[in-house]
Protein backbone atom coordinates (compact mmCIF):
# COMPACT_ATOMS: atom_id res chain seq x y z
CA UNK A 1 0.00 0.00 0.00
CA UNK A 2 1.37 3.42 -0.98
CA UNK A 3 2.08 5.79 1.91
CA UNK A 4 -0.67 8.28 1.06
CA UNK A 5 -3.15 5.42 0.83
CA UNK A 6 -2.13 4.46 4.37
CA UNK A 7 -2.77 8.07 5.42
CA UNK A 8 -6.34 7.75 4.13
CA UNK A 9 -6.74 4.46 5.96
CA UNK A 10 -5.50 5.98 9.24
CA UNK A 11 -7.88 8.92 8.88
CA UNK A 12 -10.81 6.56 8.42
CA UNK A 13 -10.15 4.95 11.82
CA UNK A 14 -10.96 8.15 13.74
CA UNK A 15 -13.26 10.39 11.71
CA UNK A 16 -12.64 14.11 12.06
CA UNK A 17 -14.66 16.95 10.58
CA UNK A 18 -13.03 18.97 7.80
CA UNK A 19 -14.47 22.09 6.12
CA UNK A 20 -14.45 22.43 2.34
CA UNK A 21 -15.43 26.02 1.46
CA UNK A 22 -15.33 25.60 -2.34
CA UNK A 23 -18.57 23.74 -3.01
CA UNK A 24 -18.90 25.50 -6.38
CA UNK A 25 -15.89 23.57 -7.71
CA UNK A 26 -16.66 20.25 -9.42
CA UNK A 27 -13.40 18.70 -8.20
CA UNK A 28 -14.49 19.39 -4.63
CA UNK A 29 -17.80 17.59 -5.18
CA UNK A 30 -15.96 14.66 -6.79
CA UNK A 31 -13.61 14.55 -3.79
CA UNK A 32 -16.52 14.63 -1.35
CA UNK A 33 -18.03 11.58 -3.06
CA UNK A 34 -14.81 9.63 -2.54
CA UNK A 35 -14.29 10.87 1.03
CA UNK A 36 -17.81 9.79 2.01
CA UNK A 37 -17.67 6.47 0.18
CA UNK A 38 -14.38 5.54 1.85
CA UNK A 39 -15.34 7.13 5.18
CA UNK A 40 -12.16 9.20 5.39
CA UNK A 41 -13.66 12.19 7.23
CA UNK A 42 -16.84 14.02 8.08
CA UNK A 43 -17.32 16.97 5.75
CA UNK A 44 -18.84 20.42 6.09
CA UNK A 45 -19.54 21.88 2.64
CA UNK A 46 -20.18 25.62 2.59
CA UNK A 47 -22.87 26.65 0.17
CA UNK A 48 -26.57 26.47 -0.69
CA UNK A 49 -28.80 23.56 0.28
CA UNK A 50 -29.18 22.38 -3.32
CA UNK A 51 -25.51 21.34 -3.42
CA UNK A 52 -26.56 18.11 -1.75
CA UNK A 53 -28.14 17.03 -5.04
CA UNK A 54 -24.69 17.01 -6.65
CA UNK A 55 -23.25 14.61 -4.09
CA UNK A 56 -23.74 11.06 -5.33
CA UNK A 57 -22.12 9.16 -2.49
CA UNK A 58 -23.92 7.50 0.36
CA UNK A 59 -23.01 8.46 3.92
CA UNK A 60 -25.21 11.54 4.23
CA UNK A 61 -24.81 11.37 8.01
CA UNK A 62 -21.16 12.36 7.50
CA UNK A 63 -22.01 15.41 5.36
CA UNK A 64 -23.32 18.81 6.46
CA UNK A 65 -24.21 21.61 4.05
CA UNK A 66 -23.93 25.01 5.72
CA UNK A 67 -25.25 28.18 4.11
CA UNK A 68 -23.64 31.13 5.92
CA UNK A 69 -26.74 33.27 5.48
CA UNK A 70 -28.85 30.62 7.25
CA UNK A 71 -26.30 29.77 9.93
CA UNK A 72 -27.96 29.94 13.34
CA UNK A 73 -25.01 31.60 15.09
CA UNK A 74 -24.11 33.98 12.27
CA UNK A 75 -24.49 37.14 14.35
CA UNK A 76 -22.29 35.72 17.08
CA UNK A 77 -19.66 34.69 14.55
CA UNK A 78 -19.72 38.14 12.97
CA UNK A 79 -19.21 39.74 16.38
CA UNK A 80 -16.30 37.44 17.13
CA UNK A 81 -14.66 38.16 13.78
CA UNK A 82 -15.14 41.90 14.30
CA UNK A 83 -13.39 41.67 17.67
CA UNK A 84 -10.48 39.89 16.00
CA UNK A 85 -10.13 42.52 13.28
CA UNK A 86 -11.27 45.84 14.76
CA UNK A 87 -7.74 46.77 15.79
CA UNK A 88 -6.85 46.59 12.09
CA UNK A 89 -9.56 49.11 11.28
CA UNK A 90 -12.36 46.76 10.27
CA UNK A 91 -15.89 48.09 10.72
CA UNK A 92 -18.88 45.99 11.89
CA UNK A 93 -20.34 46.26 8.38
CA UNK A 94 -17.12 44.94 6.83
CA UNK A 95 -17.05 42.07 9.32
CA UNK A 96 -20.63 41.14 8.43
CA UNK A 97 -19.85 41.15 4.72
CA UNK A 98 -16.69 39.07 5.18
CA UNK A 99 -18.27 36.35 7.33
CA UNK A 100 -21.51 36.06 5.39
CA UNK A 101 -20.08 36.33 1.86
CA UNK A 102 -16.52 34.95 1.99
CA UNK A 103 -16.61 31.16 2.27
CA UNK A 104 -12.92 31.04 3.27
CA UNK A 105 -13.47 33.36 6.23
CA UNK A 106 -16.63 31.53 7.26
CA UNK A 107 -14.87 28.14 7.01
CA UNK A 108 -11.86 29.32 8.99
CA UNK A 109 -14.17 30.68 11.69
CA UNK A 110 -15.88 27.29 11.98
CA UNK A 111 -12.44 25.82 12.68
CA UNK A 112 -11.60 28.58 15.15
CA UNK A 113 -14.81 27.82 17.05
CA UNK A 114 -14.00 24.12 17.29
CA UNK A 115 -16.82 23.02 14.98
CA UNK A 116 -14.33 21.41 12.61
CA UNK A 117 -10.82 20.04 12.96
CA UNK A 118 -9.44 21.99 10.00
CA UNK A 119 -10.17 23.24 6.53
CA UNK A 120 -8.92 22.63 2.99
CA UNK A 121 -9.21 25.24 0.22
CA UNK A 122 -7.42 26.63 -2.80
CA UNK A 123 -8.99 24.80 -5.74
CA UNK A 124 -10.41 28.09 -6.98
CA UNK A 125 -8.78 30.55 -4.57
CA UNK A 126 -5.20 31.77 -4.65
CA UNK A 127 -2.71 30.83 -1.97
CA UNK A 128 -2.61 34.43 -0.64
CA UNK A 129 -6.40 34.33 -0.20
CA UNK A 130 -6.28 31.04 1.72
CA UNK A 131 -3.41 32.23 3.91
CA UNK A 132 -5.12 35.57 4.54
CA UNK A 133 -8.27 33.83 5.83
CA UNK A 134 -6.16 31.58 8.03
CA UNK A 135 -4.14 34.45 9.47
CA UNK A 136 -7.27 36.47 10.22
CA UNK A 137 -9.14 33.67 11.96
CA UNK A 138 -6.71 31.13 13.41
CA UNK A 139 -4.11 31.46 16.13
CA UNK A 140 -0.39 31.39 15.40
CA UNK A 141 1.70 28.81 17.23
CA UNK A 142 3.93 31.10 19.32
CA UNK A 143 6.61 28.42 19.67
CA UNK A 144 7.11 28.55 15.88
CA UNK A 145 6.29 32.17 15.08
CA UNK A 146 6.01 31.80 11.30
CA UNK A 147 3.45 30.38 8.88
CA UNK A 148 4.84 28.28 6.06
CA UNK A 149 3.73 25.89 3.36
CA UNK A 150 5.07 22.33 3.45
CA UNK A 151 4.52 19.55 0.95
CA UNK A 152 4.28 15.88 1.79
CA UNK A 153 6.10 14.18 -1.08
CA UNK A 154 5.92 10.50 -1.98
CA UNK A 155 8.54 9.63 -4.59
CA UNK A 156 8.04 6.20 -6.17
CA UNK A 157 10.92 3.68 -6.23
CA UNK A 158 13.18 6.02 -4.24
CA UNK A 159 15.92 4.80 -1.93
CA UNK A 160 16.15 8.18 -0.23
CA UNK A 161 14.19 9.78 2.60
CA UNK A 162 11.78 7.49 4.47
CA UNK A 163 11.30 4.97 1.65
CA UNK A 164 10.68 7.86 -0.73
CA UNK A 165 8.56 9.94 1.66
CA UNK A 166 9.68 13.50 2.44
CA UNK A 167 8.50 16.84 3.71
CA UNK A 168 9.64 19.80 1.56
CA UNK A 169 9.36 23.37 2.93
CA UNK A 170 8.82 26.25 2.49
CA UNK A 171 7.30 25.80 -0.97
CA UNK A 172 4.30 28.08 -0.75
CA UNK A 173 4.42 31.09 1.56
CA UNK A 174 7.63 33.00 2.44
CA UNK A 175 9.58 34.45 -0.52
CA UNK A 176 12.80 35.09 1.41
CA UNK A 177 12.63 33.93 5.04
CA UNK A 178 15.15 35.39 7.45
CA UNK A 179 17.20 33.07 9.73
CA UNK A 180 14.61 33.18 12.53
CA UNK A 181 11.78 32.34 10.13
CA UNK A 182 13.82 29.63 8.41
CA UNK A 183 14.49 28.02 11.78
CA UNK A 184 10.77 28.04 12.58
CA UNK A 185 10.02 26.48 9.20
CA UNK A 186 12.55 23.72 9.91
CA UNK A 187 11.08 22.90 13.33
CA UNK A 188 7.45 22.98 12.22
CA UNK A 189 8.27 20.81 9.20
CA UNK A 190 10.03 18.28 11.43
CA UNK A 191 7.00 18.10 13.69
CA UNK A 192 4.74 17.65 10.66
CA UNK A 193 6.88 14.75 9.41
CA UNK A 194 6.78 13.06 12.82
CA UNK A 195 3.02 13.54 13.06
CA UNK A 196 2.22 12.14 9.62
CA UNK A 197 4.94 9.56 9.04
CA UNK A 198 5.52 8.44 12.61
CA UNK A 199 9.28 8.23 12.06
CA UNK A 200 12.23 10.28 13.25
CA UNK A 201 12.53 13.53 11.29
CA UNK A 202 16.01 14.16 9.92
CA UNK A 203 16.14 17.78 8.80
CA UNK A 204 18.57 19.23 6.25
CA UNK A 205 18.74 22.95 5.53
CA UNK A 206 19.79 23.25 1.90
CA UNK A 207 22.14 25.59 0.09
CA UNK A 208 24.62 25.69 -2.78
CA UNK A 209 27.30 25.04 -0.15
CA UNK A 210 28.10 22.03 2.01
CA UNK A 211 29.66 22.88 5.37
CA UNK A 212 31.77 25.79 4.19
CA UNK A 213 32.49 24.71 0.61
CA UNK A 214 31.26 28.13 -0.56
CA UNK A 215 30.46 31.53 0.91
CA UNK A 216 27.77 34.11 0.35
CA UNK A 217 24.88 35.95 1.95
CA UNK A 218 22.44 33.09 1.33
CA UNK A 219 24.86 30.55 2.80
CA UNK A 220 25.30 32.65 5.92
CA UNK A 221 21.54 32.94 6.31
CA UNK A 222 21.21 29.15 6.29
CA UNK A 223 24.03 28.74 8.82
CA UNK A 224 22.37 31.17 11.23
CA UNK A 225 19.05 29.36 10.74
CA UNK A 226 20.66 26.03 11.62
CA UNK A 227 22.01 27.47 14.87
CA UNK A 228 18.63 28.97 15.76
CA UNK A 229 16.73 25.77 14.91
CA UNK A 230 19.00 23.68 17.11
CA UNK A 231 18.34 26.05 19.99
CA UNK A 232 14.58 25.87 19.39
CA UNK A 233 14.46 22.07 19.17
CA UNK A 234 17.60 20.39 20.53
CA UNK A 235 15.80 17.04 20.45
CA UNK A 236 15.40 17.11 16.64
CA UNK A 237 18.17 16.06 14.22
CA UNK A 238 18.79 19.31 12.30
CA UNK A 239 21.90 20.26 10.38
CA UNK A 240 23.24 22.22 7.43
CA UNK A 241 24.22 23.90 5.28
CA UNK A 242 24.04 21.11 2.68
CA UNK A 243 23.94 20.75 -1.04
CA UNK A 244 21.07 18.42 -1.79
CA UNK A 245 23.27 15.43 -2.73
CA UNK A 246 25.11 15.75 0.58
CA UNK A 247 21.76 15.72 2.37
CA UNK A 248 20.40 12.65 0.56
CA UNK A 249 23.19 10.41 -0.71
CA UNK A 250 25.18 8.45 1.92
CA UNK A 251 28.22 8.05 -0.35
CA UNK A 252 28.44 11.80 -0.98
CA UNK A 253 27.84 12.58 2.69
CA UNK A 254 30.69 10.28 3.68
CA UNK A 255 33.05 12.29 1.48
CA UNK A 256 31.86 15.77 2.41
CA UNK A 257 30.52 15.69 5.96
CA UNK A 258 31.01 12.30 7.57
CA UNK A 259 30.46 13.59 11.10
CA UNK A 260 26.92 14.87 10.53
CA UNK A 261 23.98 12.87 11.91
CA UNK A 262 21.81 14.32 9.13
CA UNK A 263 23.95 14.17 6.00
CA UNK A 264 23.00 11.34 3.65
CA UNK A 265 19.86 10.52 5.67
CA UNK A 266 17.58 13.55 5.37
CA UNK A 267 13.82 13.10 5.04
CA UNK A 268 12.86 16.75 5.67
CA UNK A 269 14.32 19.23 3.18
CA UNK A 270 14.26 22.94 4.02
CA UNK A 271 14.88 25.33 1.13
CA UNK A 272 16.55 28.72 1.57
CA UNK A 273 13.81 30.61 -0.28
CA UNK A 274 10.44 30.17 -1.95
CA UNK A 275 11.89 30.14 -5.46
CA UNK A 276 14.04 27.08 -4.87
CA UNK A 277 11.38 25.28 -2.82
CA UNK A 278 8.57 25.81 -5.31
CA UNK A 279 10.71 24.84 -8.29
CA UNK A 280 12.03 21.72 -6.59
CA UNK A 281 8.69 20.30 -5.44
CA UNK A 282 7.12 20.79 -8.88
CA UNK A 283 10.15 19.35 -10.65
CA UNK A 284 10.12 16.31 -8.36
CA UNK A 285 6.39 15.90 -8.90
CA UNK A 286 6.62 16.03 -12.71
CA UNK A 287 9.97 14.38 -13.46
CA UNK A 288 9.92 11.71 -10.76
CA UNK A 289 6.17 11.06 -10.83
CA UNK A 290 5.90 11.98 -7.15
CA UNK A 291 2.62 12.51 -5.33
CA UNK A 292 2.71 15.98 -3.77
CA UNK A 293 0.16 17.11 -1.20
CA UNK A 294 0.10 20.71 -0.07
CA UNK A 295 0.86 23.37 0.74
CA UNK A 296 0.08 22.05 4.21
CA UNK A 297 0.06 25.27 6.21
CA UNK A 298 2.17 25.01 9.35
CA UNK A 299 2.63 27.48 12.17
CA UNK A 300 -1.02 27.62 13.23
CA UNK A 301 -2.46 25.94 16.31
CA UNK A 302 -5.07 24.21 14.11
CA UNK A 303 -4.49 22.51 10.77
CA UNK A 304 -5.38 23.99 7.41
CA UNK A 305 -4.28 23.10 3.91
CA UNK A 306 -3.96 25.05 0.71
CA UNK A 307 -4.38 23.48 -2.73
CA UNK A 308 -2.91 24.23 -6.11
CA UNK A 309 -5.53 25.63 -8.44
CA UNK A 310 -4.40 22.88 -10.81
CA UNK A 311 -5.24 20.19 -8.24
CA UNK A 312 -7.21 17.03 -8.95
CA UNK A 313 -10.04 15.58 -6.92
CA UNK A 314 -7.53 13.01 -5.64
CA UNK A 315 -5.32 15.82 -4.36
CA UNK A 316 -8.27 17.20 -2.38
CA UNK A 317 -8.98 13.77 -0.87
CA UNK A 318 -5.33 13.44 0.20
CA UNK A 319 -5.32 16.95 1.69
CA UNK A 320 -8.50 16.21 3.67
CA UNK A 321 -7.04 12.95 5.01
CA UNK A 322 -3.83 14.69 6.08
CA UNK A 323 -5.71 17.60 7.65
CA UNK A 324 -7.83 15.14 9.60
CA UNK A 325 -4.74 13.31 10.87
CA UNK A 326 -3.00 16.56 11.83
CA UNK A 327 -5.83 17.37 14.22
Amino acid sequence: MAFLDRIRDMASRDLKTVVLPESDDERTIEAVDEILEKKIARIILIGKDDIRKKVKASGADHLDIVDPLKYKDLDSMISEYYELRKAKGMTPEEAKKAVSEDSLIFGAMLVRRGLAAGFVAGANHTTPNVIRASLRCLQIDKSIGVVSGAFLMEVPHSQYGENGVFVFADCGVNPDPNPRQLAGIAVSSARLFKQLVGKKPIVALLSYSTKGSAEGEMVEKVRKAVERAKEMAPDIAIDGEFQVDSALVPEVALLKCANSEVAGKANVLIFPDLTSGNICYKMTQRLAGARAVGPLLTGFTKPCSDLSRGCSAEDIVDAVAITALRS
